[in-house]
């Protein structure tokens, strides 16, 4: 035989052992280290584990601002009990046995006891290992422990809409709302065999080692300290005005990075059963639409300014009402002004000087703007259901539409498409993607950074949205004759309120209003975005008693919370 030739042979054959001893190592890496939990749990033959209760889910991390990780929701694993009730023979003894451990009653009991026609009734649930234990070491005839896992929320309420719960459906647990459901593939495992011959599994799929499951956890953008405070700032605005519902937003104006969403009327994800109304599942923030006001003007303004049609200096006369296609429109308290400025349009939130810009910028222009703040489109942001608001006057011929729409009336648009859309004032101009995931941790031990890249860019230019930031300094600064200014730090603002449209459709009630504010600061270098509304509160008339005390609070706390230095 040459040489050579057998050397050759014996290199390629060497070679290929070195690869198969790379891919079994790995294998039995990944087997051993990355899916040690699983291997550990199918070790512990104590507890028989149904097929059917092989329930396994990917986790839900919170991010604190040091950038450590905090479950939002995980899996827990206990016993539950279950009898065989031929083989019981004294249902009271056994219930005075299994008292302590058992939520159901008496009669509830003893009724599975006595079903002997049914060879398995659980009578108690997510116990702990001691519990099992001492059970199991009484050796009851008919009794049973199983081993079991369930979804659980460490916060109970915290972030209830955003992360959302599982639930079965049909005879498949599942997510059915918020993270849980928008994230369901990448949560969910699927079921597995209670025991594999682990050899067998090493060799089996050697070609799968280094495929990407899709399966993992994720990991959010929700800072629970903050999240924590917003809602603790709702619940008491909800309370004290005793409103319908209410709602708030969080944001990096920059990134559309997501601190923080709250709505209430809420609920427990640990106990999310004992719901009256389904409703309350949803997640006002992205599946609802309002009619948010004044809060529009801001980008009314800005649009002028980047037309060039206005300065904050430009005047006109206020007779506290105009008239548009015959209609009347009034000032809110049907005040005139005289000459007024740009600036005195925001702080008074004039709706007569809104409808002189928008005749100075001309209704083609006006619905370029607005069309480009995306309000009529979908955001994107990673969670179901979300839904487009609704712009379509903006393809009006009618004068007195836009009329209308130049302070907000006419114009229907989620609180996440809002908060997006103020968004572009604070960060020069840019539509940005809300989101609320930004890493996957996949099972095999890989990750994946997500990205989000701005959607449109430069749809305002930079000295407009500067100019209609000095604006807004302005009106934040003039609430309650300067008593809310904060000293050291600019804070750009603007309230809204509107009345709320009849179940018919056709126009609005007049004891029904929603309030509205947004802010962002510090204002010419702004880390956060602030979106809070209100609907139908009582006692109170305009946005600037609701929502200005909740958004103060709320400034203050994330200025102190993240050490944002001081800006003026």
């Amino acid at each position: 035989m040459n040489t050579k030739s057998f050397k050759t042979r014996i290199r390629i054959v060497a070679l290929c052992v070195f690869l198969f001893a790379c891919i079994l190592v790995l294998k039995l890496f990944t087997l051993g280290i990355v899916h040690q939990n699983k291997y550990a749990e199918r070790a512990d033959k104590q507890y028989a584990t149904p097929t059917g209760d092989m329930f396994d889910r990917g986790n839900i991390f919170f991010t604190k601002k040091d950038g450590s990780q905090l479950a939002g929701g995980n899996i827990m694993t206990g016993y539950k009990i279950a009898i065989k009730a031929k083989d019981i023979t004294d249902p009271e003894a056994l219930y005075n046995i299994l008292l302590p451990y058992t939520k159901l009653t008496h009669d509830e009991f003893i009724k599975k006891a006595t079903n002997i026609n049914d060879p398995y009734e659980e009578v108690a649930n997510r116990l702990t290992k001691e519990n099992a234990d001492a059970i199991s070491q009484m050796k009851i005839a008919g009794v049973t422990i199983y081993k079991e896992k369930w979804r659980f929320y460490p916060g109970d309420t915290l972030a209830a809409h955003t992360v959302g719960f599982v639930a079965y459906k049909g005879d498949e647990r599942v997510g059915q709302y918020g993270l849980e459901k928008f994230y369901n593939q990448t949560l969910m495992k699927p079921k597995e065999e209670a025991y594999i011959n682990f050899f067998a599994e090493v060799f089996s799929n050697i070609g799968k080692t280094f495929s990407n499951t899709k399966e993992g956890d994720i990991v959010t953008t929700i800072e629970p300290t903050v999240q924590g405070t917003l809602e603790s700032e709702m619940k008491i605005t909800f309370e004290k005005w005793n409103a319908d519902q209410i709602g708030a937003i969080i944001m990096d104006p920059n990134t559309g990075e997501i601190y923080a969403m709250s709505a209430y009327p809420t609920f427990d994800l640990n106990n999310f059963g004992s719901v009256e109304n389904p409703k309350t599942y949803a997640n006002p923030l992205v599946e609802s639409v309002f009619e948010f006001g004044s809060v529009i003007k801001p980008l009314v303004v800005a649009g002028a300014l980047d037309q060039g049609v206005i300065t904050p200096e430009t005047t006109y006369i206020d007779k506290g009402f105009v008239v548009v296609n015959k209609k009347t429109i009034n000032n809110f308290d049907k005040k005139a002004r005289g000459l007024a400025t740009m600036q005195t349009v925001l702080d008074q939130s004039l709706n007569t000087g809104m409808v002189f810009i928008e005749n100075k910028m001309g209704h083609d222009s006006f619905r370029k703007y607005m069309k480009n703040y995306s309000m009529g489109e979908k955001t994107g942001i990673d969670l179901p259901n979300e839904t487009s608001g609704l712009v379509k006057n903006l393809d009006s011929k009618i004068d007195l539409d836009y009329a209308n729409m130049s302070f907000g009336q006419g114009l229907a648009i989620t609180p996440i498409g809002g908060i997006r859309a103020f968004s572009t004032l604070a960060n020069g101009g840019n539509i940005v993607t809300p989101h609320l995931v930004k890493q996957i941790k996949y099972n095999d031990g890989t990750s994946n950074t997500l990205s989000f890249p701005i959607v449109k860019s430069d749809i305002l230019k930079k000295e407009s949205t500067d100019t209609i930031t000095r604006m807004l300094v302005h009106v934040f600064d003039s609430y309650g004759n300067g008593s809310y200014k904060l000293e050291h730090y600019s804070v750009a603002t603007k309230t809204g309120t509107a009345q709320v449209a009849l179940d018919t459709g056709k126009g609005y009630y007049d004891d029904r209003h929603t309030h509205s504010f947004f802010g962002y600061f510090p204002a010419y270098k702004p880390k956060f975005i602030v979106f809070l509304f209100i609907k139908n509160p009582k006692g109170a008339r305009y946005a600037s008693e609701t929502l200005i005390p909740p958004f103060v609070n709320i400034t203050k706390f994330l200025l102190n919370y993240y050490n944002i230095p001081p800006d003026r």
